[in-house]
C-alpha cells in the first residue's frame, strides 16, 4: 500500500498529465460557478505558484534551465484569468467570494476604499510601466542580438571542432543549446506581450467588478447606494489586490529570466561575489552612510547601524595588495625551479635536444598559454587526440616558448627545428572573415589554413562585427586551427621509429600472429615506418594497422619493392580510402582520356625512385596545368574531385600531379570499385592534350 502511494505521488510520474488536466480545469473554471472555498484554495495556489517561479528564477544558473518559462508563464496567465473570471462571478451572484478576497478586502487595506484603490493604482504602475516594460524591450533586444549571433556562436564551435577541442558529441550539444537559446528568447518575446496583456486585463476586470458590482447590488438586491459601493468596492478591489500580487511576482520572474547575463552561479551567490569584490565601493558607501548622521534632522541611529556594517563588512574583505601578494606566491610557488642547474649535463642535454614540434610565440603573445587567462595549451592537448583519431598517429608533444627573435603578434610553428608555418595573432584582437569590414577598425590579416582575407578587429567589436554577417574568430582557434593542418600535412615527419614500435606494440597485443608473422622476420621497423609515412603523405590515415600489415605481410612474401608494399597497403584500405571523398552519396572522379591513359602506361620506365613517367616536359605540364584546372573549376562548385586512374599508373601518376596540386587525390580504379556510392563523373583529363605534339 505504501509503495503504492508512493508511485501515484511521484512527480515523474504525474508529469505526463499535470499539465493536461491543468489547462481543462482551466477552462471548466471559466464556465462552472465554484465554491467560495475552493476559490480560496486555487488563489492561494497562485500565489505559491508565483512565488516558486519567482525563486526558481532567482536560482538557476542560466536562463536555458528555466526553458519552460515562457508556456509556463503563458499557464499561469491562463489561470490567474480564470481565477478572475470565477472570483468576479462569485462577487456578482453572492455578494461573497471568499476568505482570502474578503481578508485583503478588509485587513490588508484596512476596510478602506481609498486606500485598496491607491495600492492597486500603484501596483498596477509598477507592474506595467517598470518591470512589464522593461522586461518587454529586454527580451525584444535579447531575442533579436542572439538570433543575429547564431551565426558566428556556430563557427565558433565549427572552430573548436576543428581545433580537437571538443569532440561531435559535445559540438552536437552546443549547437542543441545555440538553437534552444534562440528558440527561448524568441519564445521570451512573445511571452512578455502576455504579461504585459495581463496587466491591462487586471485593470479592464476590476473596473468591471466595480461597476458591475454596484449595478447589481443597487438595482437587484436592493442595497442603498452607499452599502453597494461599500460592499462590492471592497470586494472587488480585495479580487484586483489579489490577482495583481502574483502577476507583479510574475513579472519580476520575466524580467528576472531575461537581464540574467553569464554567470557561473545562482543570482544570489553573483550578487554577493561581485559586490564584495570592490572592497573600495563598500569602504565610500558605508562611509557615505555614516556620515548623513552628521546632517541636522536626519535620525541617526538607522544610517550609523548600516554604515558600520558596511564598513565592518568591508573590512573583512582582501584589498587589491593582499590579492596582489597571494596570487604573486602562487605564481612563484608554481614556476619554483625544482630541476638541476642551469650548467648542469642534465640541463645541457635538455637544451641541446631538438624538439619534434615547436610553437614558438612572440612575447606579447604569451598570455595566450597564460594559466589565468589563456586556454592555448588545452586545445593542444586535445588536438592530440584528434589527430591520433582522425590520422592513427601519436602526434609528439607540442613544445610551446617565447621567441625574441619573432616579431610582435606573430608565431611560428617548427618541425625538428626548421620553421614551416608563421601566422599573425595580434593581442586584443579577434579575425573577422567576410565582407564589408571597411567601417570597422583594425588592420588587415587572412586565415592562415584557407587564405580568406579578413581584418583583426578589437575584440570587444566581436558582436558588431557578427552583427555584419562576419564570422569571428578568436586568436587561440587561428592558432591551434594553423597547428593542426600543419601537423595534417607533415604527419609523416612527426612518424619516428619509436613511434611506429609503440604502434606495433599496440598491434600485437590484441594480433600477436599478424605482428610475429611480420616483423622481423619479413621486414623491419624502418620498412615499416616508410610504407605507413608513404601512406601519410598520400593522406592516407594509418588507423586500420591491422589490415595495413596483413597486407604487407602478402606483398613482402611475394617480394615486392617499397611502391609495391605501398599499393598493396591502399589495396588493403582501398574502400576507406574512398570514402572520406564521398559527400551525400556520391563520389565525384575526374578520369583520364583512353588514349592520354593508354600513352601514360606505354611510357612507364622503372627508376631509382621507383617506376616513373616517361614523358616529355611539355607534355607533362600540359597534362599537369589540365588535372589543376579541373580540379580548381570542381573546388569552386563546392566539390572535392579525386583522379582515378590504373592501379599501376596511380603512383606515378600522384607523384606527377602533386607538384601543381598537392592536394588532389589520385586513386586507382581497383580502390574505388567497393565504395557504397555513386561514381559521378565531373571532368576528363586530356582535353589540351592532343595539342601538345
Amino acid at each position: 500500500m505504501s509503495s503504492y502511494l508512493r508511485s501515484a505521488v511521484n512527480p515523474k510520474a504525474l508529469g505526463p498529465f499535470v499539465v493536461p488536466v491543468g489547462i481543462v480545469s482551466i477552462i471548466v473554471m471559466m464556465v462552472v460557478p465554484m465554491p467560495s472555498f475552493l476559490l480560496d484554495v486555487l488563489l492561494a495556489a497562485n500565489i505559491t505558484l508565483s512565488l516558486v517561479i519567482v525563486l526558481v528564477s532567482l536560482y538557476v544558473t542560466r536562463p536555458l534551465d528555466f526553458s519552460i518559462f515562457p508556456a509556463l508563464l503563458l499557464v499561469a496567465t491562463l489561470f490567474r484569468l480564470a481565477l478572475n473570471i470565477s472570483a468576479t462571478r462569485l462577487v456578482l451572484l453572492d455578494g461573497f467570494a471568499g476568505h482570502v478576497i474578503e481578508a485583503f478586502g478588509h485587513i490588508v487595506i484596512g476596510g478602506s476604499l481609498v486606500i485598496g484603490l491607491v495600492m492597486f493604482i500603484i501596483l498596477v504602475v509598477i507592474q506595467f510601466l517598470v518591470i512589464t516594460k522593461g522586461a518587454e524591450r529586454v527580451a525584444e533586444v535579447g531575442a533579436r542580438f542572439t538570433l543575429d549571433a547564431m551565426p558566428g556562436k556556430q563557427m565558433a564551435i565549427d572552430a573548436d571542432l576543428n581545433a580537437g577541442l571538443i569532440d561531435e558529441g559535445e559540438a552536437r550539444r552546443r549547437r542543441e543549446d545555440v538553437a534552444a537559446e534562440a528558440d527561448f528568447y524568441g519564445s521570451m518575446d512573445g511571452a512578455a506581450k502576455f504579461v504585459k496583456g495581463d496587466a491591462i486585463a487586471a485593470i479592464v476586470i476590476t473596473l468591471i467588478n466595480l461597476i458591475g458590482g454596484m449595478t447589481v447590488g443597487i438595482l437587484q438586491k436592493g442595497m442603498a447606494p452607499m452599502e453597494a459601493v461599500n460592499t462590492y468596492s471592497l470586494l472587488s478591489i480585495g479580487d484586483g489586490l489579489v490577482s495583481q500580487i502574483p502577476a507583479l511576482l510574475l513579472s519580476v520572474s520575466t524580467g528576472l529570466i531575461v537581464t540574467r547575463s553569464a554567470t557561473s552561479g545562482d543570482m544570489g551567490s553573483s550578487v554577493v561575489a561581485q559586490l564584495g569584490a570592490q572592497k573600495r565601493a563598500l569602504q565610500i558607501g558605508g562611509g557615505a552612510a555614516v556620515a548623513l548622521c552628521l546632517v541636522p534632522g536626519m535620525p541617526k541611529l538607522p544610517f550609523l547601524l548600516l554604515g558600520a556594517g558596511v564598513l565592518l563588512i568591508a573590512q573583512k574583505l582582501p584589498g587589491p595588495v593582499e590579492k596582489a601578494a597571494e596570487e604573486a606566491a602562487e605564481q612563484a610557488a608554481a614556476t619554483a625551479p625544482t630541476g638541476p642547474a642551469p650548467d648542469s649535463p642534465e640541463a645541457l642535454l635538455g637544451e641541446m635536444r631538438v624538439d619534434p614540434l615547436e610553437l614558438a610565440l612572440a612575447p606579447d603573445l604569451v598570455d595566450l598559454v597564460d594559466t589565468a587567462g589563456g586556454d592555448l595549451l588545452d586545445r593542444v592537448r586535445a588536438l592530440r587526440r584528434k589527430v591520433a583519431l582522425e590520422l592513427g598517429i601519436i602526434m609528439p608533444p607540442v613544445r610551446t616558448h617565447d621567441d625574441l627573435d619573432l616579431p610582435l603578434s606573430s608565431y611560428g610553428i617548427r618541425i625538428s627545428g626548421v620553421e614551416v608555418a608563421r601566422g599573425q595573432a595580434p593581442p586584443g584582437t579577434a579575425l573577422a572573415i567576410g565582407d564589408g569590414l571597411e567601417a570597422l577598425p583594425g588592420r588587415a590579416g587572412h586565415e592562415p589554413v584557407f587564405g580568406l582575407e579578413g581584418k583583426w578587429i578589437p575584440a570587444e567589436l566581436r558582436h558588431q562585427a557578427e552583427m555584419m554577417g562576419a564570422t569571428v574568430v578568436d586568436r587561440a582557434s587561428v592558432v591551434i586551427t594553423h597547428l593542426a593542418e600543419v601537423v595534417r600535412t607533415n604527419a609523416s615527419r612527426l612518424l619516428g621509429r619509436e613511434d611506429v614500435r609503440a604502434l606495433t606494440d599496440v598491434v600485437k597485443r590484441s594480433h600477436p600472429v599478424v605482428v610475429e608473422e611480420l616483423t622481423p622476420a619479413l621486414l623491419s621497423i624502418g620498412e615499416i615506418q616508410r610504407v605507413l609515412q608513404s601512406l601519410l603523405d598520400e593522406s592516407v590515415p594509418i588507423r586500420d594497422l591491422v589490415r595495413i600489415f596483413e597486407a604487407l605481410s602478402l606483398a613482402a612474401k611475394a617480394g615486392s619493392t617499397t611502391d609495391g608494399l605501398l599499393e598493396a597497403a591502399r589495396g588493403a584500405l582501398g574502400p576507406a580510402i574512398a570514402n572520406q571523398y564521398i559527400s551525400d552519396g556520391r563520389l565525384p572522379v575526374m578520369t583520364l582520356d583512353p588514349q592520354i591513359e593508354q600513352m601514360l602506361l606505354e611510357s612507364l620506365r622503372p627508376g631509382e625512385g621507383g617506376i616513373q613517367l616517361g614523358v616529355d616536359t611539355a607534355r607533362a605540364e600540359a597534362l599537369v596545368t589540365e588535372a589543376h584546372r579541373l580540379y580548381d573549376a570542381a573546388e569552386q562548385r563546392g566539390i572535392t574531385a579525386i583522379l582515378v586512374c590504373s592501379p599501376i599508373l596511380r603512383l606515378p601518376l600522384q607523384r606527377l600531379v602533386r607538384l601543381a596540386t598537392p592536394r588532389l587525390p589520385v586513386l586507382s580504379y581497383t580502390e574505388i570499385s567497393g565504395v557504397a556510392a555513386q561514381i559521378e563523373t565531373v571532368g576528363v583529363v586530356g582535353g589540351v592534350y592532343p595539342a601538345v605534339a
